[in-house]
């Protein structure tokens, strides 16, 4: 299984283009300046081309990612080990391969490791940080959507 490369790209982009929205001050960018203790000097001091460079670089690892969260074909992969010429496997990929790979499939799985995963990463960050759960919700919920969307962008693509 090839990984398709254009839907990588395109799900990496989908944590920028949806943290303009997210955090927009209209949105929920003033909630959560508040809850981050953010102020507008601190933003003012930062590397910008840094900072959205690496973003985009580390989006693109966790789109990469994805693929093994939404495409469940890459399990067979690695249980046998890319050796795909027994009669076993051959006969389950022909009875399964490509069922799940939807754009439906792919959103669910993604929101599923927004809930599961993300979420109590953050949660537990957040709470030894003493931040309010108004933070945790801000942040875990754009990622649980984030998630979805690109697991939507990395199923629906590869079907």
């Amino acid at each position: 299984m090839e990984p398709n490369y254009l839907a990588i790209l395109v799900a990496a982009i989908v944590p920028i283009i949806l943290g303009f929205i997210w955090y927009n001050p209209k949105i929920f960018g003033t909630a959560w300046m508040r809850a981050a203790e953010m102020t507008e000097e601190k933003m003012k001091g930062a590397n910008m081309a840094v900072i959205f460079g690496v973003s985009l670089l580390l989006s693109a690892l966790l789109a990469f990612f994805t693929i093994f969260l939404v495409v469940h074909e890459t399990g067979v992969y690695g249980m046998t080990e890319g050796q795909l010429e027994g009669a076993t496997t051959q006969a389950f990929m022909e009875e399964w391969a490509g069922k799940y790979r939807s754009f439906k499939h792919g959103a669910l799985h993604g929101a599923m490791a927004g809930i599961f995963m993300v979420l109590p990463i953050i949660g537990i960050n957040a709470l030894f940080e003493r931040k309010s759960w108004k933070y945790i919700f801000i942040n875990a919920g754009y990622w649980i959507v984030t998630l979805a969307i690109m697991g939507s962008i990395i199923s629906g693509w590869t079907a």
